[in-house]
């Protein structure tokens, strides 16, 4: 019995459950989770079902078959196989606490993605990475070779297959036109302390100014710099008795959760772009095991 998603967005207006649910029912599927939103202030209606087919229906016939409904909606729409997992690059500079978090996840089944290669522009993960059967590309970037490295780094991914880059802590900005050309399919972590605390040290900056708390935003690369759809957040508590260094510990291990969860809700399909913002649709209790095994 194969396991299906189908992801929707269009204008909102009356009958879509109806009919996407109709629809489901008559080719023989049988709904297992859903989720819906309706953005009264962009007029734009979200869904994402996950259903079985009992009756055999392939993907391709889904999609065909569901064409004549979607058209009267203006649905853009995905059908999606739950249990392929998306192929995924990572970049990485020199902070591995992202990394190698991503890389535990995926070896334990927790996080459901292929890791088809790791590129970075520089060699301190070669043999970390190497010794998990995954491809290293190490490409420096200068200001004189910043063109051609983002060049090399896109027929990677065209080689590879991949469907989304995660920076890890990546830490070269990329160009509008790469941003472009992968739009909706980059994922970035950084500190929340943006944009108060700028440039090196922030931790030692957001000490010297005692703050309450710290966090991590991830969200998806657009050509303004750490401003693109937000997906993911977190933030943990800290006091006047820890120390700088205890500031740096505590947000490495807030960056890697909040960075793992936005990837995990992405590859699921779960995440909608909307606007400037997106819409994120949390996994249901009965599904998520489902989800993290793959």
């Amino acid at each position: 019995m194969s396991r299906f998603a189908l992801r929707v967005s269009c204008p909102s207006t009356r009958g879509i459950v109806a009919a996407i649910s109709g629809f489901l029912a008559d080719q023989g599927c049988n709904i297992t989770d859903s989720a819906q939103f309706d953005d009264t202030h962009t007029g734009r209606f979200f869904m994402r079902i996950s259903f079985r087919s009992e009756k055999g229906r392939t993907l391709d016939e889904l999609r065909q078959g569901f064409a004549p409904v979607a058209a009267p909606f203006a649905m853009e729409t995905e059908f999606f196989d739950e249990t392929r997992k998306r192929r995924v690059i990572l970049m990485v500079s020199r902070f591995g606490h992202c990394l190698n978090d991503l890389l535990y996840r995926w070896r334990i089944g927790a996080l459901p993605i292929d890791i088809v290669a790791v590129i970075s522009n520089h060699m301190d993960y070669q043999k970390l990475v190497v010794n998990h059967d995954i491809p290293y590309y190490c490409i420096r970037v200068t200001p004189e070779t910043k063109a051609e490295a983002e060049a090399q780094q896109m027929r990677i991914v065209e080689e590879t297959g991949a469907e989304l880059i995660v920076l890890a802590r990546y830490m070269q900005v990329l160009s509008d036109r790469m941003c472009q050309e992968m739009s909706g399919r980059i994922i970035n972590i950084h500190h929340s302390f943006l944009p108060s605390f700028k440039g090196a040290n922030p931790y030692k900056q957001a000490f010297e100014r005692g703050v309450k708390l710290i966090g991590a935003t991830s969200h998806y690369v657009t050509a303004d710099l750490d401003e693109g759809p937000i997906i993911e957040q977190d933030i943990v508590r800290v006091t006047h008795a820890q120390s700088p260094e205890d500031y740096v510990s505590l947000g490495r291990d807030v960056e890697a959760a909040v960075l793992a969860r936005a990837v995990h809700a992405h590859v699921n399909g779960r995440v909608f772009l909307n606007g400037n913002k997106t819409v994120v649709f949390p996994a249901s209790p009965g599904s998520y095991a489902s989800e993290r095994m793959g």
